[in-house]
């Protein structure tokens, strides 16, 4: 089958190895990516940071790591074999599970020779009259017709903005970037910074082997309860039979997961008793669905007051110290408009008599220091501290890489007051630059599998119909990137997403542009508008022919 480009009659390209498609990225986006192109008969190389495939569930290794998806979902339905032969064993997958799982897929269809591990992408240069992107990769050179960015989304851990974060002479680690070894807290003074999604699940993990456990919080989150449990055969059994189906209704669900309701009542027509036991019944069935008890949640501040009230009561209830409790409950921030966190026994951890709970917004961190953490009331003496300080979301890992183009164009700069994609699949003046869930798709307010596939999918397919069309070259043109923007931006306006100081928005990064970031319309109204696009001729896209 013939390639897109015979780059073997180009000089310069004889002098480096070359491709069709570089994909930057092993994790679930990568391998799928690489599978696809694999099957059109293009010639792939996939460069990988780490040391294995798993992206995102690589790295992520700390203690109590698991999805916030449920797993007979979080997985791939490109294969029939595939879902129908592995098995899941929690409703909630642990990390050591889903990267098993992972490297079970790159196995079964051979996907490791097409991967470099251990060799991270410094820059990528795109000459514009020879249609050809040059990847400088640790020393490594290669020519490229494509390159596919499957960076993940939550892939860039960041570093706390703390003087002295690398003064500490005692163990440290940090969730985003857990070491493949052993570890033992038994017996020792820990403390833990940050009390997001990977906070959540980590401290009760720690705190069933620490001597002393403290807490360092700068903003109480909310957290429901997962309802995690093991999954019976009966049931995996009935989700395979009818897997088409629960595929298909994902696929044009708003968040990408069958399971989750759609409401179509307000919050504000029930009634207060109605409220309460609509909320109860899904805080028993635990999840991040409970945002989606009423269709106003997310919409209209009063409304998910009702929602938010019902939350605090909870938690209250789950600590038993009233002071303790105040400070863990959040009060001046709208619930969801902050990454929702599931969790088991986060807020009964803090019932133990060994572990601390430390406010530093009314406390603050003045250093860090070689024997622990000074705040400005006193310093704790520790033996581990552990940074739960998230990451920098949906850009960071994209901007890593020194992305420029012969016209003198510079990713970085163009992104310098906020992302700009067209559909969140490629920026305007990049030709040949795919992204998989870039910012502007429904990325992370889905299930992230699901729209790594529709991105895929629609990447692989634009690539074989610029096969067929002897088209050299696609970018987004700027006026369909400009709309996109104006769209993604009205729809993100009109819920109260914007509202919270989230790393949707980049808050958590100091002088990060605050944009809103993920395309709020829903996965499968997203899934439409893609498909339509790609049926008129790929509207908005503009070609150069060879």
């Amino acid at each position: 089958m013939s390639t897109i480009r015979d780059l073997s009659q180009d000089a310069e390209a004889e002098s480096h190895q070359s491709f069709d498609v570089v994909i930057v990225g092993a994790g679930f986006a990568g391998l799928y990516m690489l599978y696809r192109l694999r099957e059109l008969g293009l010639r792939v190389q996939v460069f990988e940071a780490g040391g294995n495939v798993g992206g995102t569930w690589f790295w992520n290794r700390y203690p109590g790591a698991r999805c916030d998806v449920e797993s007979m979902e979080y997985s791939y339905s490109f294969s029939e074999e595939l879902q129908q032969e592995w098995n899941w064993t929690e409703r909630y997958a642990t990390q050591p599970e889903i990267l098993s799982y992972i490297n079970h897929v790159a196995d079964r269809f051979d996907l490791r020779r097409h991967i470099k591990f251990n060799t991270r992408v410094q820059s990528a240069f795109f000459d514009e009259t020879k249609s050809l992107w040059s990847i400088q990769a640790d020393g490594t050179s290669m020519k490229a017709s494509f390159c596919v960015m499957a960076t993940g989304c939550l892939s860039a851990a960041k570093a706390p903005e703390i003087e002295g974060h690398d003064r500490f002479d005692g163990e440290t680690y940090h969730t985003g970037l857990w070491p493949d070894t052993e570890f033992n807290f038994t017996g020792k003074k820990v403390g833990v910074i940050g009390t997001g999604s990977s906070g959540v699940q980590l401290i009760p993990e720690v705190a069933q082997q620490s001597k002393e456990l403290y807490v360092f919080q700068r903003t109480p989150t909310f957290s429901l309860p997962a309802g995690n449990r093991p999954l019976n055969s009966a049931e995996v059994s009935d989700i395979k039979r009818s897997y088409t189906d629960l595929r298909k209704r994902a696929r044009i669900s708003p968040t990408g997961v069958a399971s989750y309701p759609v409401p179509t009542q307000s919050a504000l027509e029930a009634s207060p008793d109605e409220r309460e036991i609509a909320y109860d019944v899904r805080w028993r069935i635990g999840g991040t669905a409970y945002t989606r008890t009423y269709n106003d949640i997310m919409l209209n501040a009063q409304a998910n007051q009702t929602a938010a009230d019902f939350a605090r009561q909870k938690i209250k209830a789950r600590v038993r110290d009233p002071e303790v409790a105040e400070a863990l409950t959040p009060k001046d921030v709208m619930i969801g408009t902050k990454r929702l966190c599931l969790d088991t026994e986060y807020f009964e951890t803090y019932n133990k008599p060994h572990v601390k709970l430390i406010d530093i917004k009314n406390t603050p961190i003045t250093e860090i220091t070689s024997k622990g953490i000074r705040t400005s009331q006193t310093e704790y003496i520790l033996d581990v501290l552990i940074f739960a300080t998230g990451f920098d979301a949906m850009t960071g890992s994209i901007l890593k890489v020194d992305i420029r183009t012969s016209s003198g164009l510079s990713l970085a700069k163009k992104w310098k007051e906020g992302p700009k994609t067209y559909l969140g699949l490629m920026t305007a003046g990049f030709p040949n630059l795919f992204m998989i869930t870039g910012p502007g798709s429904p990325s992370v307010l889905s299930n992230m599998v699901v729209s790594i596939e529709q991105h895929v999918e629609w990447i692989s397919d634009c690539m074989a119909s610029m096969r067929l069309n002897g088209r050299l070259q696609i970018q987004a043109t700027s006026s369909a990137e400009d709309d996109w923007v104006h769209h993604v931006n009205e729809l993100s306006n009109g819920t109260l997403f914007p509202l919270g100081n989230s790393w949707y928005l980049g808050a958590n990064v100091p002088g990060k542009p605050r944009v809103f970031m993920p395309y709020v319309g829903g996965v499968g109204r997203y899934r439409e508008i893609c498909t339509d696009v790609a049926s008129n001729d790929y509207k908005g896209f503009e070609f150069k022919n060879t």
